[in-house]
């Protein structure tokens, strides 16, 4: 056991053997909690003793024993209602919310589960949190010495690993646990898209599986800084991270600004350098760094950045000395970074690194079916913020669902873009009712916005002098690739109609052969 931290035993007051024995005979008998708390080698600084109500008496009794045997271990009673000791939902429910709302020190403690006392399904219970790191600590267990039972009342123990391949079927019952992590990922809002659902699915199994790097991709605003944030948050709730949540736009950061904000700097190691910094990497320390845009970063900070992620280790600017940092990273990017690299923008072991776990999180237009949960979700949220309450007419939410579901719907700023459109609407609601005229409003604002945003499309060089009939269609095929995420995609809204007629539609290679015309490319006009 380490010498700086306090040990600390939880524990449930066993009913029957720590009761054992009358008056000063029961110092000559084997008691599991106050055996281990004489334990020579074993040094207690408190001890919390959980019990359930009727059991207040001999709670009491228990940590007075205790305090005589071990004057140096502090004990704390925990009262925990289980009306049924051998009812499974009942101990675990318990146990889970004792474990949720116990104020772990992790940096100052280390903590000991008692799995010897208590029912045998309170001893299953208490493996099966510490298994899930609900409880980051390690199990103990007592039992009388050999033939000597009544002889030596201390007994022996044992500080074990966990081996919980016997509770397969057991574990199997708790699986709404991990549903209700993969709902925290989505913020509690219920998704239709059933790739989205796997995904996060498979985000959830990542977060607390594994330390390496978490690559996420997508179009701005469809979440990925959002997205990083959660699993910040459920991996901090299971005790698997205790430093910071450190966020950072990489496309913020240029020059000796870059190296100084990521790694820090000496006083004096550039113009303007009057003091020392930290950088974010060091902030990050114990914690998570989510570098947003990573693909614009220079190559200096990403050599820098690749020795960080492998080794812990870097040198802040203008220093000979290393520093340490055992942050864990979450990175974002719009960009094509396979691309990227094969252009020289992006180094190859450095994209190697972070490619591990990478999820292409989807815009709002290829999500459609979950609009209508967002758009009740940022209503809620709004109501709650401006503690008032705002509702949709039947027929103005119709309405705005209708326009915000189909196809000419472009929703270019993904679900920022639709929390802003949700946002307005409630603000200049009257009486808290959204009406139709005033979706109608805003549809036509959104309408206006993207259609401005359409006819400002540059065609690609090359493309030479062409008919202003072919132009503004070019144009708009342009657009709606840029806006899609592949070419499938763009082709299924471009042939929305004609493709219905068709026995087996090609979209894909009719979009590739109408760009041909013109000698472009779907790689060449979206840059991935």
């Amino acid at each position: 056991m380490s010498s700086t931290k306090k040990n600390v035993v939880i524990g449930v007051l066993g009913t029957v053997l720590d009761r054992r024995g009358k008056k000063a005979n029961r110092w000559h008998k084997w008691r599991p909690s106050i055996g281990l708390c004489q334990q020579p080698d074993l040094h207690i600084d408190r001890f919390e003793l959980v019990y359930q109500p009727g059991d207040m008496q001999t709670a009491g009794r228990v940590k007075e024993d205790i305090e005589q045997a071990s004057p140096q271990t502090e004990v704390m009673l925990r009262e925990v209602d289980i009306a049924d000791p051998w009812d499974f939902e009942q101990v675990y429910t318990a146990l889970l919310d004792f474990a949720t709302h116990y104020p772990f020190d992790t940096e100052n403690e280390e903590y000991l589960v008692h799995i010897t006392t208590g029912t045998h399904v309170v001893q299953i219970c208490w493996f099966l949190l510490t298994e899930a790191s609900y409880l980051p600590a390690r199990l103990i267990q007592t039992a009388p010495r050999h033939d000597a039972r009544d002889k030596d009342p201390a007994g022996v123990y044992t500080i074990i690993d966990l081996d919980l391949s016997r509770y397969t079927q057991i574990t199997g019952r708790f699986q709404k646990e991990q549903q209700a992590q993969v709902a925290f990922l989505k913020s509690g809002i219920a998704t239709r898209n059933a790739g989205f659902n796997t995904m996060i699915d498979k985000i959830e199994r990542v977060a607390l599986r594994s330390a390496a790097p978490v690559l996420l991709t997508g179009p701005t605003g469809a979440g990925k800084s959002f997205l990083a944030r959660r699993i910040y948050e459920l991996r901090r709730s299971r005790h698997q991270v205790k430093g910071r949540f450190v966020e950072v736009n990489c496309a913020t950061l240029r020059g000796d600004n870059a190296m100084s904000a990521l790694f820090g700097h000496e006083k004096g190691a550039f113009t303007g350098a009057i003091q020392a910094r930290g950088g974010l990497l060091k902030e990050a320390d114990g914690g998570i760094l989510f570098l947003d845009e990573i693909a614009e970063l220079g190559a200096d900070e990403q050599a820098m950045l690749l020795k960080a992620i492998e080794e812990k280790r870097f040198f802040p600017y203008g220093s000979d000395h290393e520093t340490e940092s055992d942050f864990s990273l979450i990175a974002g990017t719009h960009r094509n970074l396979a691309q990227r690299v094969s252009e020289g923008l992006f180094r190859e072991d450095l994209y190697a690194r972070i490619n591990m776990w990478t999820f292409a999180l989807p815009g709002l237009a290829q999500r459609r079916e979950d609009i209508e949960p967002n758009v009740d979700y940022e209503l809620a949220k709004y109501s709650r913020d401006q503690q008032t309450r705002v509702r949709f007419d039947t027929d103005a939410r119709q309405h705005y669902l209708a326009f915000a579901c189909s196809p000419p719907a472009l929703w270019r700023g993904n679900f920022r873009e639709l929390s802003a459109s949700v946002t307005r609407m409630a603000t200049f609601a009257e009486n808290r009712r959204i009406t139709t005229a005033l979706v109608e409003e805003e549809t036509e604002r959104l309408k206006n916005q993207w259609h401005s945003t359409e006819t400002a499309v540059t065609l690609p060089a090359g493309v030479g002098e062409i008919d202003l009939f072919d132009r503004q269609q070019l144009e708009t095929v342009i657009a709606v690739c840029r806006r899609s995420q592949t070419l499938s995609d763009a082709g299924r809204t471009l042939f929305a109609v004609s493709r219905q007629q068709k026995k087996q539609p090609n979209d894909a290679d009719r979009l590739r052969k109408y760009l041909a015309r013109f000698n472009l490319s779907w790689e060449q006009i979206t840059g991935r």
